[in-house]
């Protein structure tokens, strides 16, 4: 059965995926035996009951056969109960998390993912977790109905406006794994998308503390643009003047901007900064108040870096 989930699943990344990948090849087993058997009997019938030597050979009379009746009637129902039990069982492990498990608070909302972690460290579109130890996500969502699908770890489950959903997983394979929402949930659902990091401990620490060596290392023009990939500025914010859901980037900086309640500010520094934090004091006309704060979200390096590519942007 491995081989087959290797070369029809992903990676299993957590120790919830081999259950999910033992049932998955109970079922896809059992399905080619009575494909294949279907398939053959009628050969074999049409084979052993055809016109001989020109004569005919009716069918005997059969009226009933107990025992045939008894196993095409008991023996579907065991498989099912198998497989239900089977699933069962395992669905029960999947919504019960141990006591000892990190809690990750998960927010969805169009159309990206936010992660705050215990202490109070937040991040945009990007996780990390410590390999080995279990996770638990409790999530919801500040708008319509997303879905939190990481098919690597075999986990999926709703994340509703009003209301709670958990899952949980212990992370085994270290890299990168993907999130998908996997409910429709606007012009930007394929969109929203998000990665997960499993990380050594001491480099879940370093993270923690530090943010990833790659982005301190990189220059602060770089570093903006993929920030306005990854945290999701690119789905609102357009860079060729083109109108968005939100004011476009192009050529902005040291512009003057009349607000919505009447004031005229020059786009400087604070300008940018103080529209990343708090978006609803610095509405422009005609655009909806549908950006969210990034008060948490950003380590003043991230900050810096968007301010100086927002520069850029001619």
């Amino acid at each position: 059965m491995d081989w087959l989930s290797s070369l029809t699943l992903p990676i299993r990344g957590s120790a919830y995926a081999a259950e999910v990948d033992a049932l998955y090849g109970f079922i896809v087993w059992l399905s080619i035996f009575f494909f294949l058997l279907v398939g053959v009997l009628p050969l074999v019938f049409a084979w052993n009951y055809r016109r001989k030597n020109g004569k005919d050979h009716p069918t005997p009379h059969i009226t009933d056969n107990l025992t045939l009746e008894l196993i095409w009637s008991v023996a579907p129902l065991i498989i099912v109960m198998v497989i239900f039990f089977w699933g069962f069982n395992s669905y029960m492990k999947s919504t019960v998390a141990p006591l000892d498990a990190l809690e990750i608070q998960v927010t969805g909302k169009k159309w990206q993912w936010t992660f705050e972690y215990p202490d109070g460290t937040r991040s945009l579109n990007e996780m990390h977790i410590p390999i080995g130890k279990p996770v638990k996500f409790i999530m919801s969502s500040e708008d319509v109905i997303h879905d939190f699908f990481v098919p690597d770890m075999r986990v999926k489950r709703d994340v509703v406006p009003n209301r709670y959903t958990m899952l949980w997983f212990t992370p085994t394979v270290e890299g990168m794994h993907q999130v998908m929402c996997a409910q429709y949930c606007g012009k930007g659902h394929s969109d929203m998308l998000a990665r997960i990091f499993v990380d050594s401990e001491a480099k879940y620490k370093d993270w923690m503390e530090n943010g990833s060596e790659e982005m301190r290392k990189m220059p602060l023009k770089e570093l903006g643009r993929l920030l306005y990939e990854s945290k999701g500025c690119s789905t609102c914010h357009t860079l060729d003047g083109t109108k968005g859901n939100c004011p476009s980037w192009k050529g902005i900086y040291g512009g003057m901007n009349k607000m919505a309640d009447g004031r005229t500010m020059k786009v400087d520094e604070n300008y940018i900064r103080h529209t990343m934090y708090e978006p609803n004091n610095m509405q422009l006309p005609g655009f909806e108040a549908i950006m969210p704060s990034f008060q948490g979200l950003l380590r003043q390096r991230e900050e810096l870096a968007l301010i100086e590519f927002i520069k850029t942007v001619k």
